[in-house]
């Protein structure tokens, strides 16, 4: 998954993306309402966590811009404002879920892995296609029951695919999610597609190229 951490504090966003990062997620981190809005107006994230108090604007601002303009990218609160009015303000703004400072860090991931298991509406961490299934949270893939050995963004291409699986997956969201917030070479994600569809021969799946929009996961007799 491709999250989004919102937080000025350096220590608590370092400790966010440790445990974070681990789980195959990929994570961004702004400090800024500025930097946030822009990368969240060129990129799609599963998650955002964002802290109410930043140095150039209030969370809830951007929270009600996000919901203004109609993205329901899942939010969660983190903030040392425990006060009611404040975590009823962001629950009525749009906000998924709230967590007050200090926080358990065990706790987090668990809030964490609901929101996105909510988003997608599963009932548990795994995306499956056929004989592909794919742990998000362990990070571990298997075909056939076979385990197979991803590199991390190979990783994050599958999670892509498979939350699209049947359907388009953008290549623009896709390369979000494989290279993180930065640059990509013109045909570095093409370099990635043909690893992993080799890793897929004779599975009965297959990655078919819609030129100029993305790609699809499906099964081959589809």
């Amino acid at each position: 998954m491709r999250l989004i951490i919102v937080e000025d504090d350096p220590m608590i966003a370092r400790s966010l993306y440790n445990a974070l990062s681990p789980l195959g997620n990929s994570v961004d981190i702004f400090a800024h309402v500025r930097d946030a809005r822009a990368a969240l107006r060129n990129d799609h994230f599963d998650l955002m966590l964002l802290d109410l108090g930043l140095p150039d604007g209030n969370g809830l601002e951007l929270l009600s811009e996000l919901r203004e303009r109609g993205d329901r990218t899942p939010v969660l609160i983190l903030t040392a404002r425990d006060g009611i009015e404040d975590r009823v303000r962001g629950l009525d703004l749009g906000a998924d879920d709230y967590l007050a400072k200090p926080f358990s860090l065990v706790e987090l991931e668990a809030r964490v892995r609901a929101l996105l298991r909510r988003s997608q509406q599963r009932s548990d961490n795994r995306l499956t296609l056929g004989p592909l299934c794919l742990d998000p949270t362990a990070g571990a893939a298997t075909l056939d029951g076979v385990t197979l050995e991803l590199p991390r963004r190979e990783l994050r291409l599958l999670e892509g695919l498979l939350l699209h699986a049947g359907n388009i997956a953008p290549r623009e969201m896709l390369e979000g999610r494989v290279f993180s917030f930065g640059e990509v070479g013109s045909n570095a994600l093409e370099v990635y597609v043909s690893r992993l569809r080799k890793r897929l021969q004779g599975s009965g799946l297959c990655i078919r190229t819609f030129r100029g929009l993305g790609y699809r996961l499906e099964e081959a007799s589809t």
